[in-house]
Protein backbone atom coordinates (compact mmCIF):
# COMPACT_ATOMS: atom_id res chain seq x y z
CA UNK A 1 0.00 0.00 0.00
CA UNK A 2 1.22 3.41 -0.55
CA UNK A 3 1.89 5.25 2.35
CA UNK A 4 1.72 8.58 3.83
CA UNK A 5 4.68 11.46 3.86
CA UNK A 6 4.91 12.46 7.37
CA UNK A 7 6.93 13.31 10.20
CA UNK A 8 7.01 13.44 14.20
CA UNK A 9 6.98 17.25 15.33
CA UNK A 10 8.18 16.12 18.24
CA UNK A 11 11.34 14.44 16.99
CA UNK A 12 11.64 16.09 14.05
CA UNK A 13 12.91 20.39 13.46
CA UNK A 14 13.36 20.01 9.24
CA UNK A 15 9.27 21.97 9.34
CA UNK A 16 10.61 24.74 11.16
CA UNK A 17 13.45 25.02 7.56
CA UNK A 18 10.20 25.23 5.41
CA UNK A 19 8.14 27.66 7.72
CA UNK A 20 11.56 29.83 7.74
CA UNK A 21 11.57 29.60 4.07
CA UNK A 22 8.29 30.41 3.25
CA UNK A 23 8.17 33.10 5.55
CA UNK A 24 11.49 35.01 4.46
CA UNK A 25 10.48 34.54 0.42
CA UNK A 26 6.89 34.35 -0.28
CA UNK A 27 6.34 32.31 -3.01
CA UNK A 28 4.72 34.66 -5.17
CA UNK A 29 7.82 36.63 -5.29
CA UNK A 30 10.30 33.41 -5.42
CA UNK A 31 8.08 31.76 -8.41
CA UNK A 32 6.64 34.76 -10.58
CA UNK A 33 7.73 35.78 -13.94
CA UNK A 34 8.31 39.64 -14.07
CA UNK A 35 7.20 41.05 -17.30
CA UNK A 36 9.10 42.14 -20.18
CA UNK A 37 8.61 45.48 -21.45
CA UNK A 38 8.09 45.04 -25.13
CA UNK A 39 9.60 47.87 -27.16
CA UNK A 40 6.51 49.84 -29.07
CA UNK A 41 6.26 49.19 -32.72
CA UNK A 42 4.63 51.07 -35.05
CA UNK A 43 1.59 50.23 -36.22
CA UNK A 44 1.28 48.65 -39.80
CA UNK A 45 -1.09 49.65 -42.45
CA UNK A 46 -0.70 46.41 -44.23
CA UNK A 47 -3.38 43.74 -43.54
CA UNK A 48 -1.75 40.21 -42.20
CA UNK A 49 -2.23 37.52 -44.80
CA UNK A 50 -5.23 35.33 -44.05
CA UNK A 51 -3.77 31.53 -43.12
CA UNK A 52 -5.08 29.46 -45.73
CA UNK A 53 -8.00 26.40 -44.44
CA UNK A 54 -7.35 23.57 -43.52
CA UNK A 55 -8.90 21.40 -46.03
CA UNK A 56 -11.36 18.91 -44.95
CA UNK A 57 -10.97 15.25 -44.50
CA UNK A 58 -14.35 14.63 -44.97
CA UNK A 59 -15.05 14.08 -40.59
CA UNK A 60 -15.03 17.55 -40.06
CA UNK A 61 -18.67 16.42 -38.02
CA UNK A 62 -16.81 14.44 -35.54
CA UNK A 63 -14.92 17.99 -34.38
CA UNK A 64 -17.40 19.81 -32.13
CA UNK A 65 -19.02 16.26 -30.46
CA UNK A 66 -15.16 15.71 -29.48
CA UNK A 67 -14.31 19.11 -28.17
CA UNK A 68 -17.24 18.54 -25.76
CA UNK A 69 -16.82 15.47 -24.39
CA UNK A 70 -12.84 16.44 -23.48
CA UNK A 71 -13.77 19.88 -22.13
CA UNK A 72 -16.55 18.13 -20.21
CA UNK A 73 -14.40 14.88 -18.98
CA UNK A 74 -11.17 17.08 -18.34
CA UNK A 75 -12.77 19.64 -16.70
CA UNK A 76 -14.59 17.78 -14.19
CA UNK A 77 -11.90 15.74 -13.06
CA UNK A 78 -9.12 19.23 -13.18
CA UNK A 79 -11.22 20.65 -9.96
CA UNK A 80 -12.09 17.34 -8.62
CA UNK A 81 -8.23 17.29 -8.34
CA UNK A 82 -7.87 20.97 -7.85
CA UNK A 83 -9.84 20.80 -4.55
CA UNK A 84 -9.10 17.91 -3.13
CA UNK A 85 -5.14 18.81 -2.93
CA UNK A 86 -3.80 15.81 -4.04
CA UNK A 87 -0.94 14.73 -5.90
CA UNK A 88 -2.52 15.06 -9.11
CA UNK A 89 -3.04 18.82 -8.58
CA UNK A 90 -0.06 19.28 -5.99
CA UNK A 91 2.98 18.63 -8.93
CA UNK A 92 0.82 19.51 -12.27
CA UNK A 93 -0.13 22.72 -10.74
CA UNK A 94 1.58 25.49 -12.90
CA UNK A 95 2.20 28.03 -9.97
CA UNK A 96 4.37 27.48 -6.64
CA UNK A 97 2.85 25.97 -3.65
CA UNK A 98 4.03 24.72 0.16
CA UNK A 99 1.65 22.31 1.51
CA UNK A 100 1.72 21.92 5.43
CA UNK A 101 -0.20 19.35 7.02
CA UNK A 102 -1.11 18.17 10.83
CA UNK A 103 -2.29 14.84 11.08
CA UNK A 104 -3.40 12.63 13.77
CA UNK A 105 -4.33 9.06 13.42
CA UNK A 106 -6.25 6.31 15.80
CA UNK A 107 -7.56 3.36 15.64
CA UNK A 108 -5.28 0.46 13.53
CA UNK A 109 -1.73 2.38 12.51
CA UNK A 110 -2.14 4.55 15.32
CA UNK A 111 2.02 5.63 16.27
CA UNK A 112 0.14 8.25 19.11
CA UNK A 113 1.53 11.23 17.89
CA UNK A 114 0.62 14.04 15.81
CA UNK A 115 2.70 14.26 12.56
CA UNK A 116 3.72 17.07 10.59
CA UNK A 117 4.58 17.23 6.91
CA UNK A 118 5.76 19.83 4.59
CA UNK A 119 6.05 20.14 1.09
CA UNK A 120 7.73 23.04 -1.40
CA UNK A 121 6.88 22.99 -4.75
CA UNK A 122 8.71 25.91 -5.97
CA UNK A 123 8.33 27.15 -9.52
CA UNK A 124 11.84 28.80 -10.79
CA UNK A 125 11.33 32.22 -12.77
CA UNK A 126 12.14 32.14 -16.32
CA UNK A 127 11.70 28.64 -16.82
CA UNK A 128 7.79 28.72 -17.81
CA UNK A 129 6.91 26.59 -15.18
CA UNK A 130 9.31 23.45 -16.51
CA UNK A 131 11.67 23.55 -14.03
CA UNK A 132 11.28 23.16 -10.34
CA UNK A 133 12.38 23.14 -7.04
CA UNK A 134 11.11 20.60 -4.91
CA UNK A 135 11.67 20.00 -1.01
CA UNK A 136 9.41 17.08 0.87
CA UNK A 137 9.26 15.51 3.81
CA UNK A 138 8.53 11.49 3.07
CA UNK A 139 8.66 7.71 4.35
CA UNK A 140 12.05 6.35 3.07
CA UNK A 141 9.53 3.06 1.17
CA UNK A 142 7.55 5.84 -0.63
CA UNK A 143 9.60 5.49 -3.45
CA UNK A 144 7.13 6.33 -6.11
CA UNK A 145 5.49 10.17 -5.88
CA UNK A 146 3.60 9.62 -8.70
CA UNK A 147 0.98 12.70 -9.65
CA UNK A 148 -1.46 10.21 -10.38
CA UNK A 149 -1.58 8.57 -7.05
CA UNK A 150 -5.08 7.95 -6.24
CA UNK A 151 -5.02 6.18 -1.90
CA UNK A 152 -6.45 8.06 0.86
CA UNK A 153 -5.14 5.58 3.44
CA UNK A 154 -3.40 5.79 6.46
CA UNK A 155 -1.19 3.18 7.90
CA UNK A 156 1.53 2.61 10.57
CA UNK A 157 5.03 4.48 9.92
CA UNK A 158 6.55 3.50 13.67
CA UNK A 159 9.32 1.30 11.79
CA UNK A 160 9.61 3.70 8.96
CA UNK A 161 12.47 5.66 8.66
CA UNK A 162 11.59 9.70 7.62
CA UNK A 163 13.64 11.80 5.41
CA UNK A 164 13.89 15.15 3.98
CA UNK A 165 13.86 15.29 0.17
CA UNK A 166 15.62 17.92 -2.12
CA UNK A 167 15.22 17.84 -6.09
CA UNK A 168 14.76 19.27 -9.30
CA UNK A 169 12.30 18.46 -11.73
CA UNK A 170 11.89 18.96 -14.94
CA UNK A 171 8.75 18.69 -16.94
CA UNK A 172 8.45 19.15 -20.39
CA UNK A 173 5.82 20.69 -22.31
CA UNK A 174 2.91 18.74 -23.05
CA UNK A 175 3.01 17.41 -26.97
CA UNK A 176 -0.53 15.90 -27.99
CA UNK A 177 -1.48 13.50 -25.07
CA UNK A 178 1.70 12.95 -23.74
CA UNK A 179 3.60 14.12 -20.60
CA UNK A 180 7.50 13.38 -19.78
CA UNK A 181 9.56 14.31 -16.69
CA UNK A 182 12.41 13.65 -14.73
CA UNK A 183 13.92 14.52 -11.52
CA UNK A 184 17.05 14.17 -9.59
CA UNK A 185 18.13 14.66 -5.84
CA UNK A 186 19.21 13.55 -2.46
CA UNK A 187 17.83 11.82 0.36
CA UNK A 188 19.07 13.84 3.73
CA UNK A 189 20.05 13.46 6.37
CA UNK A 190 23.44 14.81 5.64
CA UNK A 191 25.23 11.64 7.77
CA UNK A 192 22.99 9.79 5.04
CA UNK A 193 22.53 10.74 1.46
CA UNK A 194 20.61 8.88 -0.82
CA UNK A 195 20.98 10.48 -4.34
CA UNK A 196 17.94 9.79 -6.69
CA UNK A 197 16.70 9.66 -10.41
CA UNK A 198 13.86 9.26 -11.73
CA UNK A 199 11.94 9.58 -15.02
CA UNK A 200 8.10 9.54 -16.15
CA UNK A 201 5.94 9.17 -18.64
CA UNK A 202 2.19 9.57 -19.42
CA UNK A 203 -0.67 9.65 -21.77
CA UNK A 204 -4.17 10.80 -21.64
CA UNK A 205 -6.89 10.42 -23.85
CA UNK A 206 -10.46 10.22 -24.13
CA UNK A 207 -12.87 7.60 -25.08
CA UNK A 208 -16.42 8.14 -25.69
CA UNK A 209 -16.95 9.37 -22.23
CA UNK A 210 -14.49 7.56 -20.76
CA UNK A 211 -10.93 9.31 -20.03
CA UNK A 212 -7.65 6.53 -20.01
CA UNK A 213 -4.59 7.29 -18.29
CA UNK A 214 -1.68 5.77 -18.35
CA UNK A 215 1.66 6.38 -16.84
CA UNK A 216 4.96 4.66 -16.17
CA UNK A 217 8.19 5.57 -14.25
CA UNK A 218 11.55 4.47 -13.88
CA UNK A 219 13.82 5.19 -10.85
CA UNK A 220 16.86 4.28 -9.34
CA UNK A 221 17.80 4.65 -5.52
CA UNK A 222 21.32 4.64 -4.05
CA UNK A 223 19.71 2.32 -0.94
CA UNK A 224 16.99 0.72 -2.75
CA UNK A 225 18.54 -0.28 -6.06
CA UNK A 226 16.70 0.02 -9.87
CA UNK A 227 12.77 0.04 -10.04
CA UNK A 228 9.63 0.91 -11.70
CA UNK A 229 6.04 1.48 -11.07
CA UNK A 230 3.32 1.22 -13.63
CA UNK A 231 -0.17 2.57 -13.22
CA UNK A 232 -3.75 2.61 -15.50
CA UNK A 233 -6.90 5.13 -14.70
CA UNK A 234 -9.92 5.36 -16.03
CA UNK A 235 -12.09 7.90 -15.31
CA UNK A 236 -15.95 9.07 -15.95
CA UNK A 237 -17.95 11.72 -15.87
CA UNK A 238 -20.77 10.15 -13.40
CA UNK A 239 -22.73 13.22 -13.29
CA UNK A 240 -21.92 17.78 -12.99
CA UNK A 241 -21.11 16.36 -9.46
CA UNK A 242 -19.64 12.93 -9.69
CA UNK A 243 -16.93 11.22 -10.60
CA UNK A 244 -15.59 7.76 -10.84
CA UNK A 245 -12.33 6.71 -11.23
CA UNK A 246 -10.27 3.10 -11.05
CA UNK A 247 -6.63 2.98 -10.05
CA UNK A 248 -4.30 0.10 -11.39
CA UNK A 249 -0.86 0.47 -10.29
CA UNK A 250 2.06 -2.29 -10.52
CA UNK A 251 5.64 -1.65 -8.62
CA UNK A 252 8.59 -3.64 -8.99
CA UNK A 253 12.19 -3.45 -7.42
CA UNK A 254 14.75 -5.59 -9.01
CA UNK A 255 16.87 -6.23 -5.96
CA UNK A 256 13.47 -7.80 -4.32
CA UNK A 257 12.01 -9.37 -7.21
CA UNK A 258 8.77 -8.29 -5.90
CA UNK A 259 5.82 -6.53 -7.29
CA UNK A 260 3.40 -4.06 -5.04
CA UNK A 261 0.25 -4.10 -5.92
CA UNK A 262 -2.88 -1.81 -5.32
CA UNK A 263 -6.22 -1.52 -7.14
CA UNK A 264 -8.73 1.12 -6.19
CA UNK A 265 -12.37 2.37 -6.95
CA UNK A 266 -13.54 5.38 -6.13
CA UNK A 267 -16.34 7.86 -6.96
CA UNK A 268 -15.66 11.81 -6.07
CA UNK A 269 -18.83 14.01 -4.82
CA UNK A 270 -19.01 17.54 -4.75
CA UNK A 271 -21.28 18.09 -2.16
CA UNK A 272 -20.67 22.02 -2.62
CA UNK A 273 -18.12 24.94 -3.35
CA UNK A 274 -16.91 24.21 0.20
CA UNK A 275 -17.22 20.64 0.84
CA UNK A 276 -16.46 17.18 -0.96
CA UNK A 277 -16.28 13.65 -0.41
CA UNK A 278 -14.57 10.31 -2.19
CA UNK A 279 -15.66 7.23 -1.40
CA UNK A 280 -13.35 4.37 -1.72
CA UNK A 281 -12.48 0.72 -1.95
CA UNK A 282 -8.97 -0.43 -2.47
CA UNK A 283 -6.75 -3.47 -2.00
CA UNK A 284 -3.11 -4.02 -2.14
CA UNK A 285 -0.95 -7.53 -3.27
CA UNK A 286 2.53 -8.34 -2.91
CA UNK A 287 4.01 -11.23 -5.44
CA UNK A 288 7.27 -12.39 -3.90
CA UNK A 289 7.70 -14.81 -1.70
CA UNK A 290 3.73 -15.67 -2.87
CA UNK A 291 1.52 -13.76 -4.47
CA UNK A 292 -1.32 -12.46 -1.33
CA UNK A 293 -3.03 -9.87 -0.27
CA UNK A 294 -1.08 -7.27 2.48
CA UNK A 295 -4.52 -4.91 3.17
CA UNK A 296 -8.37 -4.61 2.14
CA UNK A 297 -9.53 -1.35 2.59
CA UNK A 298 -12.77 0.65 2.84
CA UNK A 299 -13.19 4.32 3.60
CA UNK A 300 -14.83 7.74 3.26
CA UNK A 301 -12.74 10.66 2.93
CA UNK A 302 -14.53 13.94 3.49
CA UNK A 303 -12.67 17.57 2.65
CA UNK A 304 -14.01 20.87 4.35
CA UNK A 305 -12.51 24.17 3.41
CA UNK A 306 -12.26 25.65 6.43
CA UNK A 307 -11.37 29.31 5.41
CA UNK A 308 -10.74 30.94 2.33
CA UNK A 309 -9.18 28.98 -0.27
CA UNK A 310 -5.90 28.06 1.70
CA UNK A 311 -7.17 25.71 5.04
CA UNK A 312 -9.00 22.27 4.51
CA UNK A 313 -10.24 20.22 6.99
CA UNK A 314 -10.24 16.52 6.44
CA UNK A 315 -11.36 13.24 8.53
CA UNK A 316 -11.48 9.93 7.15
CA UNK A 317 -13.13 6.65 9.07
CA UNK A 318 -11.46 3.75 7.53
CA UNK A 319 -11.88 -0.08 7.92
CA UNK A 320 -8.90 -2.04 7.11
CA UNK A 321 -8.32 -5.65 6.72
CA UNK A 322 -4.91 -6.55 6.89
CA UNK A 323 -2.78 -9.37 6.90
CA UNK A 324 -0.45 -8.68 9.78
CA UNK A 325 -4.10 -8.81 11.73
CA UNK A 326 -4.82 -11.82 9.93
CA UNK A 327 -7.35 -9.82 7.89
CA UNK A 328 -9.57 -9.15 11.31
CA UNK A 329 -11.68 -6.00 10.97
CA UNK A 330 -9.25 -3.08 11.92
CA UNK A 331 -10.94 0.09 12.06
CA UNK A 332 -9.22 3.74 11.95
CA UNK A 333 -9.87 7.43 11.65
CA UNK A 334 -7.97 9.85 10.43
CA UNK A 335 -7.72 13.74 10.99
CA UNK A 336 -6.00 16.37 9.83
CA UNK A 337 -5.82 19.88 8.94
CA UNK A 338 -3.94 21.73 5.97
CA UNK A 339 -2.96 24.90 4.59
CA UNK A 340 -1.61 25.59 1.56
CA UNK A 341 0.40 28.66 0.74
CA UNK A 342 0.46 29.79 -3.04
CA UNK A 343 -0.48 32.51 -5.95
CA UNK A 344 -4.23 31.92 -4.91
CA UNK A 345 -6.36 34.82 -3.65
Amino acid sequence: MITSKRFSICTFTRSNILLVITLLFPLSLLGAEQPVAQPSQPESKSTPPVPPEQQSDGFDFADKPRTYMTEKIIGVTSYMDRFFGGNRHYQESNQSVFRLDLTRLVGYGDNHKFDLSGKLNLRLPGTEGRLRLWLATETENDINDSPTKDTHTQQNSDATTKNTTLAARYAAPQKNAWTFGTDAGIKLPINHLDPFTRAWAGYAVPVNDWRLKAGESVYWYNSLGVGETTQFDMEKDLSSSRLFRSSSSAQWLRDTQNYNLVQSFSIYHTVNDRSAVIYQASAGWITNPAFQATDYVMLVFYRYRMHQKWMFLELSPQLHFPRDKQYQASPAFSFRIEALFDETD
